[in-house]
């Protein structure tokens, strides 16, 4: 059982590796000796009442494409079921997920909307980001607002449906930052983040320090799932933009310019 995701199972068979993951019901498993995950099969079936698939093509709405050096994902399907689903089949498409002067807000004095209905797109659309990365920031800004939804807010959310009909800075509330990062290994993108900080940053420097030690803790668990299948990773690159931010992750002695960031984000 894996130490931090314990619905991952994995086995090592000399130099061949076995692994299964369960979801609810469902399991998906293979392994680098075809033998291995074959007499698997048959064990299963012996055991419980359970019907084989075959080869991995789609599970939770993910569409998966396997091919000999790579493996696609996708949710067209997904996608294109929840356009319909809203009525925006016929809708124009759009070239962008947001407008690049779209200052959302929480336009207390606009029309209310139906509330059920803007929060069954914000969740349609927050399970659309686990392969579209391109419209994370712009699903997560509207999802601030499904407690008092409005007309303007479902137009903005309308638009991300669009943008995704067609394409297959600080809050200005509050004035908190967004944390933006992104996991690689190797070479391929495996998760991605876009959340509004806790507390407001004091500067530039504190707000990006902040969204790197989120980045890290990431990586952390990364490594240690990495670790579950028995790939051991002693060195990790965190990589940010922002010099004095970069400065203050080297030098762990806390003085009285990142006193404050503990402060607030412990209390």
């Amino acid at each position: 059982m894996g130490k931090i995701d314990t619905t991952l199972f994995t086995k090592k068979l000399g130099n061949d590796l076995f692994v299964l993951q369960i979801y609810a019901d469902d399991i998906i498993f293979g392994s680098t000796n075809q033998d291995f995950y074959e007499e698997f099969g048959r064990m299963m079936a012996n055991e419980f009442e359970m019907s084989m698939i075959g080869k991995l093509s789609y599970f939770l709405a993910l569409q998966i494409k396997q091919m000999k050096n790579s493996t696609f994902v996708s949710q067209e399907k997904y996608i294109k079921d929840m356009i319909k689903k809203f009525g925006l089949q016929d809708a124009k498409p759009m070239s962008t997920p947001m407008g690049t002067n779209d200052q959302l807000g929480s336009d207390a004095s606009g029309k209310m909307v139906d509330q059920k209905l803007y929060r069954s797109m914000i969740g349609s659309l927050l399970y659309v980001t686990a392969s579209r990365l391109d419209v994370m920031f712009s699903v997560c800004k509207c999802a601030r607002y499904q407690a008092s939804p409005r007309e303007s807010h479902l137009k903005a959310t309308k638009r991300i449906l669009r943008y995704l009909k067609g394409t297959h800075g600080g809050c200005k509330i509050d004035r908190m930052s967004t944390s933006g990062t992104c996991q690689l290994l190797g070479r391929s993108l495996v998760s991605w983040s876009s959340k509004k900080q806790n507390s407001v940053a004091l500067s530039t420097v504190k707000a990006e320090y902040i969204s790197a030690d989120s980045c890290c803790a990431q990586l952390l668990w990364m490594k240690a799932t990495l670790n579950d299948f028995g790939i051991n990773s002693k060195n990790v690159s965190l990589l940010c933009d922002n010099e004095s931010a970069i400065k203050m992750t080297q030098n762990l002695v806390q003085h009285s310019r990142t006193k404050h960031i503990t402060i607030r984000h412990i209390s």
